[in-house]
């Protein structure tokens, strides 16, 4: 279950970071609100699943799908560069969340 609550948080990391940007500098009404609810259920689910996991391997799972999350969607939604290597990287880094979390978590 707790990890769960981290993948979930992480789906929530990618939309607070996708309403920052569309919040233009808190600006635009709705998606700063957005941003503040998505950033608070990130940062919540987050502390939750921290009673049950260790930190470092929970951590890299919640930044790995926000900032793989996060660059995928600006690519197919909001007109980033498409390139082989932000995709070779993206894959790196999930990779890399993959490999912290069979290397020995505790729980």
């Amino acid at each position: 279950m707790a990890w769960l609550l981290v993948v979930v948080a992480g789906i929530f990391e990618t939309g607070f970071a996708v309403c920052l940007k569309l919040s233009h500098g808190f600006t635009r009404m709705w998606p700063t609100v957005a941003f503040c609810l998505f950033a608070l259920g990130s940062f919540g689910l987050l502390t939750l699943s921290l009673k049950k996991l260790d930190v470092g391997p929970a951590y890299a799972v919640w930044t790995g799908i926000g900032a793989a999350g996060t660059a995928i969607y600006g690519m197919a939604f909001l007109g980033d560069l498409v390139s082989t290597l932000k995709l070779v990287s993206i894959s790196l880094v999930i990779v890399g969340v993959i490999g912290l979390q069979i290397s020995g978590s505790s729980h």
